[in-house]
């Protein structure tokens, strides 16, 4: 499907959900205006306004800013119900896109473009009220001014997007290539035409820029070097201050999230430092949806109430915030995969109440308890990593996101699998499913992963959650730790909180392996910083099990 044709789709769908929210429209005309409003620094960023006609002279104002030219007939749509809906809108085009004077550099002006646009909107008399909305780039476009809005400024509706940029862009010492390099491609102010997935391969990462890509581009050349999280550039600057703002906020806050979207793990890191004063106005909705909101999960029978309406979810925010001045109760929403239902939580992190152990065992087995014993190698090519199927930290390989049908145990020589006997009973997860590896390796470096699935009554499995550790950054370290060729340890691995119902009868498979690209860079098994290293070489590495090596994996029961 080619972009104009997925656009006219996806703006059926948004004008359809309009028609079908049960807000009803209460003017039928409005008017446009559209202005070149100076910035701080007095570039002028194309703003567009739409009132509606013939109403009071003050309005409830929904304010979105956006780098996205392409997505204009979207914000139009948008503008368009709203003001029928008793709202006015005003979306503005970040610096140097869409109209907007200025030079396009991705984050950095959004602060100070964005304040200077609510300050003045605060000082006109036809606003009454302000809230700001938007997902993805646009939400951060929300986020980044968030601890310091005007006083009109009652409510934030941001979906599909953190605040904890490291978060976003690592796990565990490998850079997560399918969000940031493919976004760096197509964001560049350049047309790239370079193929995508041997941009990803290119060695040494740090040169695709000039090598494939016409020209320098820094600040992705910041993002692929910067790979320990006490490095000095998610910590002295720009994405700290970012950290930061929302335990500064002041505003209620609805964060919209999707189990498959790849911001989730950064989304419930700002979540979780929000200040009291805003948490506890704030609504959290979780389900069982990508990026875009769309379902990402199959295999499951019954999948009757997973739909996600945001244009219903917006209204219901927006009338509440504004229009009514309400400030709504704080609640975590979220959707439960394989039982087809929403749970409310008061509290995040999820609460465990109990938890749940499968050990690593021979003949590939996961069992209640550690028994004897053993170890099993595999040889981890870089040249021929495992490819990506089904993942929540996916973004340009859209038809691998989500919870999809595996491929067969052992499918490959460098994927080992381990298998539970039936369960007993259903098990409700929720919250961080980890897994405890012993392992080794004869590399001064290397990756380790996991997929954890359910295995149906049927014989076919669909991925729950997968994760990926290195032994530079093993255990959650912030920074590169020292490791000794041949030398055993211990590697825990934490995925992404789930809510999830596994099915009496059903069983679980753990594969690990060495490599899940594109979702992670490929690890070259040489030591140092990923994006400077030119060359690779294959890595014998061991799994150990039993009693003396007690591997696992832990699900977390609510």
């Amino acid at each position: 499907m080619d972009v104009e044709k997925m656009m006219q789709m996806i703006t059926e769908i948004i004008r359809k959900s309009y028609v079908e929210s049960g807000y009803a429209v209460e003017c039928e005309n409005f008017d446009t205006n559209e202005i070149m409003l100076p910035s701080h620094d007095g570039k002028k960023l194309r703003t567009v306004i739409y009132k509606p006609r013939n109403r009071e002279a003050d309005f409830p104002v929904v304010v979105q800013r956006s780098c996205y030219p392409m997505m204009e007939k979207m914000l139009q749509l948008h503008a368009e119900e709203l003001t029928r809906r008793g709202f006015a809108f005003v979306y503005q085009m970040c610096r140097g896109t869409g109209g907007s004077k200025g030079e396009w550099e991705p984050n950095v002006n959004d602060r100070d473009d964005g304040l200077a646009l609510m300050n003045w909107l605060n000082a006109e008399p036809w606003v009454r009220c302000m809230g700001y909305q938007g997902a993805s780039y646009l939400a951060f476009t929300g986020w980044v001014m968030a601890d310091a809005l005007p006083e009109k400024v009652k409510s934030l509706y941001l979906t599909v997007y953190g605040t904890d940029r490291h978060t976003s862009a690592y796990k565990d010492g490998l850079f997560r290539q399918d969000i940031l390099t493919s976004w760096a491609m197509g964001n560049a102010g350049r047309v790239i035409e370079a193929d995508y997935l041997e941009s990803c391969k290119f060695r040494p990462q740090i040169n695709v820029d000039t090598e494939m890509w016409g020209g320098r581009l820094d600040w992705y050349r910041d993002w692929i070097t910067s790979t320990s999280r006490t490095a000095p550039y998610w910590n002295d600057g720009f994405w700290k201050m970012l950290r930061d703002i929302p335990g500064k906020m002041k505003v209620p806050v609805y964060i919209g999230e999707g189990w498959y979207d790849h911001h989730l793990g950064s989304a419930l890191k700002g979540y979780e430092s929000l200040s009291e004063e805003s948490k506890k106005h704030t609504v959290v909705r979780i389900g069982p949806w990508n990026h875009s909101f769309m379902p990402a999960i199959s295999g499951h029978k019954e999948q009757k109430n997973g739909n996600g309406n945001e244009t219903l979810n917006a209204l219901w925010w927006f009338t509440e915030t504004l229009k009514k001045g309400e400030k709504p109760e704080a609640k975590i929403h979220g959707y439960v995969i394989g039982a087809d239902k929403w749970r409310e939580w008061s509290s995040y992190p999820f609460e465990t109440k109990k938890e749940v152990k499968f050990f690593l065992g021979t003949g590939g087995d996961l069992l209640p308890s550690s028994e004897h014993g053993g170890e099993i190698s595999y040889v981890y090519d870089p040249i021929n990593p495992v490819m990506s199927h089904g993942g929540e930290s996916l973004f340009a390989t859209q038809p691998e996101i989500g919870s999809l049908l595996q491929p067969e145990p052992n499918f490959r020589s460098d994927v080992i699998s381990f298998v539970s006997a039936p369960l007993e009973r259903d098990i409700e997860i929720i919250g961080k499913i980890k897994a405890n590896l012993f392992v080794s390796s004869d590399a001064d470096d290397t990756a380790f992963t996991i997929k954890l699935m359910e295995v149906f009554e049927n014989g076919e499995a669909y991925n729950i959650r997968n994760g990926v550790t290195t032994l530079a950054y093993r255990n959650g370290s912030e920074s590169r730790v020292s490791y000794t060729a041949g030398e055993i340890v211990e590697a825990e691995i934490i995925c992404w909180d789930v809510a999830w119902l596994l099915k009496k009868g059903s069983c679980l498979r753990l594969d690990v392996s060495s490599s899940n690209f594109p979702e992670y860079a490929v690890h070259p098994n040489v030591a140092g910083v990923w994006s400077e290293i030119i060359e690779t070489k294959p890595a014998k590495q061991t799994i150990y099990f039993g009693s003396d090596y007690p591997a696992r994996v832990t699900l977390p029961l609510n």
